[in-house]
């Protein structure tokens, strides 16, 4: 299941608008901004737009984050949920040995919420997948 993504824009206010307005007939909605100054250096001001299960608390959802581009960026980032803690590790070490580059090693995240497990690896172009293990989550099978 894809967690969340990141979409780097250049303009955060319009882009705001628009996500939030072409999402809401299927049941997407603003959730609320994450402030930079609550993470380690490199996690940027993000503002979220969720869907209804992600939104309602009960389940699993998916989320969309803007986050302002930088000049010459380029790139995905994409979260990807993963069942267990150690499915995290695992996703991460077979990334780093496909030849992917450390972008955080495995850990807990609680500067996004307690129970946040996660790890973070780049390809050859820079494109960049969080692993992820949300407490809250229901369990899966994968």
């Amino acid at each position: 299941m894809i967690d969340h993504v990141y979409i780097s824009v250049t303009d955060i206010k319009k882009s705001l608008a628009f996500y939030t307005e072409a999402l809401q007939p299927i049941g997407w909605s603003f959730f609320g901004n994450y402030d930079s100054a609550l993470g380690p250096a490199g996690v940027p001001d993000l503002y979220g737009i969720v869907d209804d299960v992600y939104h309602s608390g009960k389940g699993g959802g998916s989320s969309i984050w803007l986050r302002q581009r930088k000049p010459g960026e380029t790139g995905l980032y994409i979260g990807i949920a993963c069942a267990t803690h150690e499915l995290v590790d695992a996703a991460y070490a077979a990334a780093i040995h496909a030849g992917g580059n450390d972008e955080g090693k495995p850990a807990d995240r609680t500067y996004f919420a307690p129970g946040y497990y996660a790890a973070n690896v780049s390809d050859f172009d820079g494109n960049r997948i969080e692993f992820v293990h949300k407490a809250w989550h229901p369990k899966r099978h994968s």
